[in-house]
């Protein structure tokens, strides 16, 4: 099992929590390979902590669906299934859905514009071809809509969901194109209109198209 050297997180989190955010960008992004066996103490010797808050982070990492544990037998990595976008991107679209209706009475000016900024940040990336950027700019985008909510509930759920999303990503199946960018500014403009029907069937459909381009290049590629 192979740790990075070198890295850092924020000393401002407990031991468990610099454990489960360091663990799960790792099984997000590969460092850790699906099905991968985990050994806590080699865990809490590149953390710098005891085994105590390594085994809560799995804990949570279980909970999350990142991790599967077969007491006294091991602890590994799940494998990653590139259709459970299908399972994944339905209930986020539900959810980012709500929350863009939710913030119609709180948007203003001041937060078109920030929205609008971050969507010019996001195609610029697109361009690039810079996806990883992107990916990371869409998720700032959609959360600074549930951020307006002040829904904890809505919060926490989308942040586990998004997760998956981020680890679809790296397996190649979450597409981003520019066809976002225009769903972006259509959003932005039915909240400044207030909207709610227009706004909540558009951010379902930003949010549920990336099922159809991941099936459609399935097709072609078999």
């Amino acid at each position: 099992m192979p740790i990075p050297k070198g890295f850092s997180t924020p000393n401002r989190l407990s031991a468990k929590q610099r454990a489960f955010q360091q663990l799960q960008e790792w099984i997000i992004d590969g460092t850790l390979q699906p099905e991968e066996k985990l050994n806590d103490g080699d865990l809490a010797n590149a953390l710098g902590v005891s085994r105590t808050p390594i085994r809560e982070a799995l804990q949570l990492l279980k909970v999350q669906g990142f991790v599967e544990m077969n007491p006294g037998v091991s602890t590994q990595v799940t494998s990653v299934n590139n259709e459970d976008i299908s399972k994944i991107l339905p209930p986020l679209a539900a959810l980012q859905s709500l929350a863009a209706e939710l913030a119609i009475p709180l948007v203003n000016e001041s937060i078109i514009d920030s929205l609008n900024r971050i969507n010019g940040k996001f195609y610029e990336a697109i361009k690039k071809k810079d996806y990883y950027s992107a990916l990371k700019l869409d998720e700032e985008f959609h959360k600074f809509i549930i951020d307006l909510t002040e829904n904890p509930y809505i919060d926490n759920t989308v942040s586990m969901l998004q997760a998956h999303v981020r680890r679809l990503f790296f397996h190649n199946s979450i597409i981003l194109n520019e066809d976002s960018v225009q769903e972006h500014k259509a959003i932005l403009q039915a909240l400044k209109n207030r909207d709610k029907e227009n706004v909540a069937k558009i951010a379902r459909d930003n949010w549920l198209r990336p099922i159809d381009i991941y099936y459609e290049k399935l097709k072609e590629k078999q």
